[in-house]
């Protein structure tokens, strides 16, 4: 099933632009000129009262797009001031040409030397989507100054230093209030740091005929709330318990009882039919004062685990579980067992230790549980989140959800999808064994696995996004539940 907004890459969306400048009669500058007028509208419409306009233009086409601007913005009787590094001069023929003519109209261009002045806004056309390495020291001291004015910036395609393709920043960065993205939207402004980069991301499509995309793979998809109705449909009047699915939660040691609580609220929030606990027993009467709905037991070892698993649907594994040998031997236990499994928290940290793949678990890591499963590191992981997720559902041989900003999941078989939701006051305790719950929920009611954990991880991500209207400082995982069963009635 699609969902959601398609995601390029950059090969893709080269391609893309090749298609569309050869049905244009290979007239690339008529392609740019919509570029450049399509930005210039949307800057008047976001900033109509901006008289004061600075345009940072870069040597490529990105650049040329800039320079349209820059000549509509002139003719509008604005006070438009184009700035290059030193060492931009225009090198591409597009660019050289758009740099012409708004010479041509009477404009000027400044070479960059410490400070951009003052500004009603900036318009930033210096990297396109080719740019992927860190920024030059002159090309960073620009950047550095147009953060400075305090002045609202429109990117124009990306946000100069940002990877269209990974969404990693590996120097300097352009801080977009908003980026308005050309023909095709770009994977990596939907993930990682391109998220603190991209501001609002928009896209005007310049009129591009569908003919442009044909033959060209998507990246991935957008995810976002909208969505979730076309896997939560209403239930069949005659529903009953028993056809909603059975969730085993597995984990809460001592000390970490509330994990997989958690964990077990969150299943039913979600729409399961019955939510058993296997836990230490000293945690058994606490969750059934918090919810006696949960049926909680005391377990010691595996043999008491194998005939609550051999009732269950679907295992959340993981909250809680810690990694001593009670951990060590349910988590065994259960993956033993070949029943579904989300697999989250120290069962993840277990798995790294001893990798095995299986078809019928999710795995829910978040960047530092990801670089454990690859033998990796975090910052890599980071780097490419995309990449990563890729690689662990390859490795696994299962749906994954990379967690973080712009949460990925990913699975060997289906594009992968961008959680278009979220927000950082979800980056506490316990948010993650309420994903696990969600997910499981959603196993045990029919989803196929990469549906489950996709429709999982933006219930979750939604939920958040309610819960945090009075605030995301201080957003409990807790305070989740409500929303979570709100959304999954749409």
């Amino acid at each position: 099933m699609n969902t959601g907004l398609a995601l390029y890459g950059i090969d893709g969306v080269r391609k893309i632009e090749a298609q569309a400048t050869a049905a244009l009669g290979d007239d690339g500058f008529a392609l740019m000129a919509r570029a450049g007028e399509a930005a210039w509208r949307y800057l008047l419409r976001h900033w109509p009262q901006a008289q004061r306009i600075v345009v940072a233009c870069g040597p490529g086409n990105n650049g040329g797009d800039g320079y349209v601007l820059a000549r509509h913005a002139l003719a509008s009787g604005r006070a438009v001031r184009v700035v290059r590094a030193r060492g931009h001069a225009p090198r591409s023929e597009l660019c050289r040409r758009a740099s012409a003519e708004f010479a041509a109209a009477g404009g000027n261009v400044e070479i960059f030397e410490h400070a951009i002045g003052p500004a009603d806004a900036v318009v930033d056309a210096i990297f396109g989507i080719g740019f992927s390495r860190e920024p030059d020291a002159e090309t960073a001291a620009l950047i550095a100054a147009i953060g400075r004015t305090g002045a609202s910036v429109l990117s124009l395609d990306v946000p100069s230093g940002v990877d269209a393709d990974r969404g990693a920043t590996p120097g300097a960065a352009i801080v977009a209030a908003r980026t308005l993205q050309f023909m095709a939207a770009h994977a990596g402004l939907y993930t990682g740091d391109a998220l603190d980069h991209a501001g609002v991301a928009d896209l005007d499509g310049l009129g591009v005929e569908a003919a442009a995309f044909a033959g060209v793979g998507e990246m991935a998809r957008l995810a976002v709330r909208s969505d979730l109705s076309r896997w939560l449909k209403p239930r069949p009047r005659n529903s009953h318990k028993g056809g909603n699915g059975h969730v085993l939660c597995v984990g809460g040691d001592e000390g970490m009882g509330g994990a997989i609580a958690l964990c077990a609220e969150a299943a039913l929030r979600c729409g399961a039919g019955l939510v058993s606990v296997a836990s230490r027993a000293s945690h058994a009467s606490a969750m059934l004062a918090r919810r006696p709905e949960i049926m909680a037991r005391g377990v010691q070892t595996r043999d008491d685990l194998r005939t609550l698993i051999e009732r269950a649907d679907v295992i959340a594994l993981g909250p809680g579980l810690g990694k001593q040998t009670w951990g060590r031997d349910l988590f065994g236990a259960a993956l033993d067992s070949g029943k579904p499994c989300v697999i989250d928290a120290d069962a993840l940290n277990l798995l790294a230790a001893a990798p095995r793949a299986s078809a019928q678990a999710v795995l829910t890591p978040h960047p530092g549980e990801a670089a454990r499963l690859l033998a990796s590191d975090t910052s890599a992981v980071q780097r490419d989140r995309y990449g990563a997720a890729r690689e662990l559902a390859q490795k696994y041989g299962c749906p994954v959800v990379l967690k973080g900003a712009g949460s990925i999941v990913a699975a060997s078989h289906a594009t992968p999808r961008v959680i278009g939701a979220g927000n950082p006051g979800m980056a506490s305790g316990g948010m993650g064994d309420v994903l696990t719950g969600a997910i499981a929920a959603l196993l045990a009611q029919g989803l196929p696995a990469f549906d489950a954990a996709v429709c999982g991880a933006l219930l979750h991500a939604s939920a958040g996004d309610d819960a945090a209207r009075e605030g995301e400082r201080g957003l409990l995982a807790s305070d989740l539940l409500p929303a979570l069963r709100k959304l999954a009635n749409p």
